[in-house]
């Protein structure tokens, strides 16, 4: 019987298994979707669709670089054992590696994209990791920088291996200076983006409606102290400046000298590299953010189990 692409889909859907293993328990089962479903569960890799609805908040979030350029990824899996696991490690690494040779800010795009060396997609591979380590995964996020003359800096923070770990940010460096140290003080402002976690590079990055929002809880708080209109505006005022201090990258305290912005360090540092200075675009990607992670009662689970 003929294995159309409509049944591999259908089975694929059905059992979150890898492409061409549906395509291979069809041809065993010949053409039965049933007899296939039951082929894949028995090689176990039809694990996937049972696992698929169950919080995948830990794993790791992986960087690669290349020149002039570098990536970042999430890959979420349920527990933080996994994170341990070389597997798992080899996967996030492929993944980073893909989203770097791919230059793609668009988790679907990389999901799409070949797998290396394994004849199917990104997704594929996720799903087949799924049946053979036994929890859940997910791609989460991507991100790509590049420049056209300077360095993409990056750090990792918590690494549990090169290049992994908890905390991964990519820095966008611009400069015709000399490009060791331009990476050096690239590789400084990373480190602080993961310590801040600015919002934006600039003030014009910020989103219009979050400083609205700021602008009148400040004044809203100014009121309660009755001072009249002028005063007030200029403690908003105040406040905001102080608002972007703490939110914006260019505005912040280094961490490495606090006694600096972040700009000042920068342009001090330009007699050293050569060069002008500036930071283009930055990411920072911290593992499970933003994420509801699942409340487990596990006395009431065994309870469950056990019926007691």
């Amino acid at each position: 019987m003929s294995i159309t692409a409509g049944m591999v889909k259908e089975l694929r859907d059905k059992t979150g298994a890898g492409m061409m293993d549906c395509k291979a328990a069809l041809t065993e089962a010949e053409g039965d979707m049933e007899a296939a479903v039951d082929w894949l569960r028995t090689k176990g890799l039809a694990k996937a669709a049972k696992k698929a609805g169950r919080v995948a908040a830990e794993g790791l979030v992986g960087v690669a670089t290349g020149d002039n350029s570098a990536a970042v990824v999430e890959v979420n899996s349920e527990t933080d054992f996994v994170a341990r696991n070389e597997s798992f490690q080899k996967l996030v690494g492929d993944v980073a590696a893909t989203a770097l040779a791919a230059a793609t800010n668009d988790r679907d795009t990389l999901a799409a994209a070949a797998y290396p060396g394994a004849g199917h997609s990104v997704e594929d591979e996720i799903r087949e990791a799924i049946a053979t380590i036994g929890e859940n995964m997910s791609l989460r996020r991507c991100a790509h920088l590049s420049v056209d003359n300077g360095v993409v800096a990056t750090y990792v923070h918590s690494a549990i291996v090169p290049g992994q770990g908890k905390i991964g940010v990519l820095v966008a460096m611009q400069s015709d200076g000399d490009k060791d140290k331009l990476a050096a003080l690239g590789k400084q402002i990373a480190m602080h983006v993961a310590a801040t976690s600015p919002l934006a590079l600039s003030e014009a990055e910020i989103d219009p409606e979050a400083v609205e929002r700021e602008r009148a809880i400040f004044a809203e708080q100014a009121r309660e102290s009755g001072k009249p209109e002028n005063i007030i505006e200029k403690m908003v005022d105040g406040r905001m400046r102080k608002f972007y201090e703490e939110v914006v990258l260019l505005k912040q305290a280094f961490v490495i000298d606090p006694d600096k912005t972040v700009a000042q360090a920068m342009k001090d540092a330009e007699t050293d590299i050569g060069a002008p200075v500036s930071v283009s675009a930055f990411v920072r990607f911290a593992l499970g953010e933003g994420i509801e992670k699942e409340e487990t009662d596990f006395a009431a689970e065994v309870a469950a189990a056990t019926g007691g």
